[in-house]
């Protein structure tokens, strides 16, 4: 009797922890799932400002987005688009030089590095251009909530 208590402690004892293992790799495969669709994300992001697309962009970013510029003007979605589309705000090309990324749950910070070609209120430049851009998943999918740019 005295066997058979310790053997099922011992299946009960490794079960437990096996489960937990799982639950473990479970949590680890989530985490970088998300991560590479937060990348794709953003790199998109990138890419759609670059190609003057904003009806794509605003399919990946909140209807209240906003758009904080290196001056510190907060700017709402609907006027930074109309920037886009009349090339006020032409964006050329971007080149990563880093990404840094946190996610708590269902929320996230995604910071990216770029040298980003453009001509911003006829001023063109290479701008150093840092963006830390927040994320939030909603019914299991990533959106940008918002972006602050400042250079580096």
């Amino acid at each position: 009797m005295k066997h058979l208590l310790i053997t099922a402690l011992a299946f009960l004892t490794l079960s437990a922890c096996a489960q937990t293992q799982e639950t473990k790799l479970s949590m680890q495969q989530t985490q970088t799932n998300d991560e590479a669709e937060i990348l794709t994300l953003t790199r998109r992001f990138t890419q759609l400002m670059i190609e003057r697309n904003t009806e794509e962009l605003d399919k990946i970013v909140d209807k209240d987005f906003t758009l904080t510029h290196i001056t510190g003007y907060l700017q709402p979605k609907d006027e930074w688009f109309k920037e886009i589309q009349t090339e006020s705000m032409k964006y050329y090309s971007a080149k990563e030089v880093s990404h840094t990324l946190s996610i708590n749950g269902n929320t996230a910070t995604f910071v990216q590095r770029n040298l980003l070609d453009a001509r911003i209120w006829g001023s063109r430049n290479t701008w150093r251009l840092q963006q830390t851009m927040t994320l939030e998943k909603r019914n299991g999918k990533w959106i940008i909530i918002k972006s602050v740019a400042r250079t580096f």
